[in-house]
């Protein structure tokens, strides 16, 4: 037990001292990727076996309200398709380059991390499959966080709700843009440095700003839950709740860098002095391993 106990320490000292110790925690967790998957194989079976045991009834009710949430979401695209078109007319018209879609792989979550003061998960996607880190992660309903560890067939997600990950976004109804910070709590961020005059109200919905070049721009993020205005204070309390389901969801995105984009050949912006007129800027290149995975434009949220 002493002996176990050293060693212990002795890791945790190394862990805490060491940046080498990150290649070794990257091949410990591809020795215990296996066992990862091991253990959730009961609850893998346990969800077949409701599956297979359900009676024809729920299966009728729940076809039905898929068959309803499909004609809705039908609806939705429809309209979806007509603001699309009048974006890419109002961008032609002002010369701005179109958005791009950004690729995207689908991933399963692995286990929780069960320290309740970080908010961790490890999800079964690793550098065989091009994640890197850094890399954003979202569910059905917004983001949920960015991978700061990969090894080979998983890799580990540090959520928007950790007190150590914060963002910039902007209010997604006039633009002002801030620091969305996580608390420690699943279900509350806090928005830093809010002067008491900012228009931001109860409701609002803040997206990814795209301005720290690691998130793209659009996604929802949280909604703002509450403000408070203390007298005499140059700053507001603002409060917000995740739109992704950080304690629910075991299904992600991970997005990837859009294709790359070419710089305009204008003279105004050459930089170099070698290159002869006419002459377009190479395009950016996007990292091996970044350019996989299937292809969806995630709706920004209104």
């Amino acid at each position: 037990m002493l002996l176990c106990a050293m060693v212990a320490s002795a890791l945790m000292f190394a862990d805490h001292r060491l940046t080498r110790m990150e290649e070794v925690r990257a091949q410990l967790s591809t020795v215990v990727a296996p066992i990862q998957w091991l253990v959730a194989v009961p609850s893998d079976v346990l969800a077949w076996g409701s599956l297979a045991l359900s009676d024809q009834r729920a299966l009728v009710e729940e076809n039905q309200r898929l068959r309803e949430q499909i004609l809705h979401l039908s609806h939705r695209v429809q309209h979806m398709s007509s603001l699309t078109a009048e974006n890419v007319r109002l961008r032609e018209l002002l010369g701005a380059a179109a958005r791009k879609e950004s690729p995207y792989i689908t991933a399963e979550l692995l286990s929780l991390d069960p320290d309740p003061y970080n908010h961790q998960m490890v999800i079964d996607r690793g550098r065989r499959n091009g994640v890197y880190v850094g890399q954003p992660v979202l569910d059905a309903s917004g983001l949920v966080g960015q991978v700061t560890a990969v090894s080979a067939y998983s890799s580990r997600v540090l959520m928007v709700a950790d007190a150590s990950h914060a963002l910039p976004v902007q209010v997604n109804r006039n633009g002002l843009r801030f620091i969305l910070q996580g608390s420690g709590h699943y279900d509350e961020l806090r928005v830093l440095h809010v002067p008491d005059t900012a228009d931001i109200r109860e409701g609002d919905l803040l997206v990814t700003s795209g301005l720290a070049g690691r998130f793209p721009a659009g996604y929802p993020v949280a909604r703002v839950s509450e403000v408070v205005h203390d007298p005499g204070q140059p700053f507001a309390r603002v409060s917000a709740t995740p739109v992704a389901m950080l304690q629910r969801s075991r299904h992600f995105l991970l997005l990837f860098p859009p294709d790359p984009v070419a710089v305009p050949d204008d003279d105004s912006w050459d930089t170099d002095p070698d290159r002869h007129p006419g002459e377009s800027v190479p395009a950016v290149q996007v990292p091996a391993g970044q350019s996989g995975g299937e292809t969806a434009h995630a709706e920004e949220s209104d």
